[in-house]
Order: C-alpha cells, then structure tokens, then sequence
C-alpha cells in the first residue's frame, strides 16, 4: 500500500491507493480520538465518552448524584435522576449508598459526581462550598479527613444496578485538607477495583481557575484546576 501525496493528519480519513488498483481509492474507517485533557465543558465530554467507550446500548442513564441536573441541559437522552434532597424534584428520591427500589440491572450507564470537599466554613466573599461543592457530608477526624467513606456503599450499589458491561463514569477532585493532599481518585480507582469494576481509562477535566477562598491566608498547596472523570467497566476488561 502506498499513500497518495502527502501523510494525512492523523484525525481524517485515510485515502490509500491500492499498487494494483490506483484508480480505485479505498476509504478506511475514521479514528476520532479522545483526548486524555478535556478543556470543555462536562455535558460534552459525557457524550463524547459515551460513543468512545460504550459496549452496549447507553441508555437508560442514572445520574445518582442529579442535584439541579446541569449535566443534561438541553439533552434528549433518558435520563433517571437520583438524589437525596427532594428540593431537586428527581424521579427517585434516596441516597445512591442505598438505592431502595432500583432493580438489579437496570442501567446502561450511571453517572456519579459526589461532595468534592467537606465543610470549610462559610466564604465571607465570592463562594459558598457547601452550594459550589457540595460541602455537606462530613469530612472529620473520624472520616480521615477526606470524603472517601462515601464510595464502597456507592460503588457496591453502582454495581448492582449496571447491566453487564455497562459504565460507570465518575467525576472526582482531589482536595487538600488537614495540611495534607487527600488523592480521592486514587481511592475511587482501588475501590471500584475492590466492588469487581474494571477501571479503563482517567480524563483530566481541567476548569477555568483554581477553588479560593479568604480562609486560606497563606498557600501551601497548589491550587486545583483540574479534576478527574474515571471510566470503569462492568466486566473483566476494558475493550469491547
């Protein structure tokens, strides 16, 4: 096979000629790739993820975690949305550790976006954590410090509910508390290896400036800009 003029960028169609038909150009299947660095914004990647990785038909959708739903502005796809505060109107009002009456098998795709960080205080500026970020759940001592209690009840259920090779896709931020970075992807990652999902890939979603606050005087940390959509598999491996 020889290419005709000149290399093609890697993204469009090939066009080879073939030695012994040059006349005949043979169109192969288009590649679209999925950057490991998203700069957009999360109803996209959600879609993009969705045709990259999806085996099985994705609908029904549950998005446990649906607060005001703003993932799904102006989607058409059918959505199940769960959350723990009926001020949100969801379809299922309950806690996505427990799931009362969501059958086995139920769901092509769940989606989960938990509390980021634990209560900071309140801001006397610009932010209010516990509306931006979800900043209820307590993240003490008796927790470490860190909101990752939440995952295996979550996860445990997650799995239950997603038919077989299904997906779980999981929108997760580090956080430093304590005086110490607390690496909550690398803990969903192991634990939802733990409930039997396979996790297969990591995308860093990167977000316009850094979470602050007036209570930080003094930095010793950088800032996150970032935070992690973690694609696991209802199966025993990540291809198709």
């Amino acid at each position: 096979m020889l290419y005709a003029g000149r290399m093609p960028n890697p993204a469009a169609p090939l066009l080879l000629l073939d030695d012994a038909a040059p006349e005949a150009p043979v169109r192969l299947p288009q590649y679209a790739p999925l950057s490991s660095v998203w700069e957009g914004n999360d109803a996209d990647l959600l879609e993009r993820m969705f045709t990259f990785y999806a085996s099985i038909e994705v609908e029904p959708i549950l998005d446990a975690t649906y607060n005001v739903g703003r993932f799904w502005k102006g989607s058409t796809r059918k959505i199940v949305s769960m959350d723990i505060d009926p001020k949100y109107k969801p379809d299922i009002v309950a806690d996505n550790r427990e799931m009362p009456g969501v059958g086995n098998d139920s769901f092509a795709v769940v989606v989960y976006d938990p509390p980021h960080v634990g209560p900071q205080g309140r801001n006397k500026s610009s932010k209010r954590f516990d509306v931006d970020f979800g900043a209820t759940m307590p993240c003490g001592a008796e927790h470490g410090w860190i909101l990752s209690y939440l995952y295996p009840p979550f996860l445990q259920q997650a799995k239950r509910v997603l038919k077989p090779n299904g997906l779980l896709l999981a929108k997760i931020t580090d956080m430093v508390n304590n005086h110490r970075s607390r690496w909550a992807h690398c803990d969903f990652m192991r634990m939802a290896e733990e409930a039997g999902f396979t996790v297969c890939d990591l995308i860093v979603k990167v977000r316009k400036g850094p979470m602050l606050s007036d209570k930080w005087k003094t930095a010793h940390h950088a800032r996150k800009r970032h935070c992690f959509w973690i694609v696991c598999r209802n199966a025993t491996r990540c291809e198709r």
